[in-house]
């Protein structure tokens, strides 16, 4: 089966009215033809469907879109939502609620949400020609995920989700993990997403793909295992975007019975996106390639560390602010949501080693 894996989708900067108007050739331009080439496609939804305006509390910004954006990507034969992400609930109840409601309207699948938490770990299971697929999706811990007594979406736990997988393979052919998180705009997994995806390869899954970094990372194959650590923005067009990494992805193209993979870069453009072309699809594919070798050749370790960095900044400041005497209470409670992310406790943890990884390196 030829299944057509595209990451973060949310129509909610300079595309949001096209959405409204059912643009699609104008959004999606030449990728409509690569969409249709396969015989299962899966979409990671990185917002809520929802006119309503009851936004959550959260650091960041609520992401609505049109309802009638599930009309559009039905119209290019998407076959399923991942909504197990940090932006699904955005709008709260209701907007989780109209969600739901607009793609059961078109007759698109969605996987990774749940009354609760234990109920958000149900797997996908797509059967078909003869073959079962498992989609589990995850998420860092980042305001949508699910609690044991409150709606939300699947989060990745790191002992539930490894014995997800393992039962998942016991019983299907391939098994998919969407694993929604990673540092925002780092080309390189962190030590502990490497040792994470690199765990989920040993314990079943077929493929491994890292959304929500926003920019393409790199790529490894590990005993057998396709991780793609970072997949970049399908269709999240913001052209006030600062981040060079934000205009480009990948589509990735798996075929569950030969265990084939490949990787398609995409463009964004104003109010749409395009396959990239010419030398432009050579310096993304350039770039990537390079990254897969530093994973190999342990370079990617300095890619990470001088990411954090660069970044260090913010997070010094969120420390000095919590413990000022005259801290607000938003203040305060920004070190609590970066102490909540996984992805943010790495960055910590690059930048404040503690003795034990200091200590007599140099007299072994």
């Amino acid at each position: 089966m030829k299944t057509l894996l595209l990451g973060d989708t949310a129509p909610v900067y300079n595309t949001k009215e096209l959405f409204r108007a059912k643009e699609t050739e104008k959004l999606f331009t030449n990728v409509i033809p690569y969409m249709m080439d396969k015989d299962f496609c899966f979409v990671n939804l990185e917002c809520a469907l929802t006119e309503t305006d009851g936004k959550i509390k959260k650091f960041g910004p609520n992401l609505a879109a049109p309802l009638e954006t599930a009309e559009v990507l039905k119209e290019l034969s998407v076959d399923l939502c991942g909504l197990s992400n940090n932006h699904t609930f955005d709008l709260g109840v209701q907007g989780i609620k109209d969600t739901l409601a607009a793609l059961d309207k078109v007759g698109i699948d969605y996987t990774g949400w749940g009354k609760n938490y234990e109920d958000s770990r149900k797997d996908y299971i797509l059967e078909r020609d003869g073959e079962r697929i498992v989609f589990i999706t995850v998420c860092e811990h980042e305001y949508s995920y699910a609690l044991e007594n409150r709606m939300g979406a699947r989060p990745y736990d790191e002992y539930d989700t490894m014995e997800d997988i393992r039962k998942a393979k016991a019983n299907a052919d391939r098994v998919i993990v969407i694993y929604h998180g990673g540092k925002e705009y780092c080309r390189y997994p962190s030590p502990r997403l490497m040792r994470l995806c690199r765990a989920m390869a040993r314990n079943g899954a077929d493929v491994v793909i890292c959304q929500h970094s926003h920019c393409i990372g790199c790529y490894e194959e590990y005993e057998g295992c396709h991780i793609l650590y970072g997949q970049g923005n399908f269709h999240f067009v913001n052209k006030n975007s600062k981040e060079e990494g934000w205009f480009t992805s990948l589509g990735v193209k798996y075929d569950t019975k030969t265990h084939a993979i490949e990787f398609t870069p995409i463009r964004a453009l104003e109010n749409g996106i395009s396959l990239a072309e010419g030398e432009d699809a050579k310096e993304i594919m350039a770039g990537f390639e390079k990254r897969n070798a530093e994973l190999t050749n342990g370079e990617w370790e300095k890619g990470w560390h001088a990411f954090c960095e660069e970044r260090s900044e913010l997070y010094y400041n969120v420390l000095a602010r919590t413990l000022a005497p005259d801290a607000t209470q938003e203040e305060t409670d920004v070190f609590g949501h970066f102490l909540d992310c996984e992805a943010h406790t790495d960055v910590w943890r690059e930048l404040f080693k503690t003795y034990n990884h200091t200590n007599c390196l140099d007299e072994e």
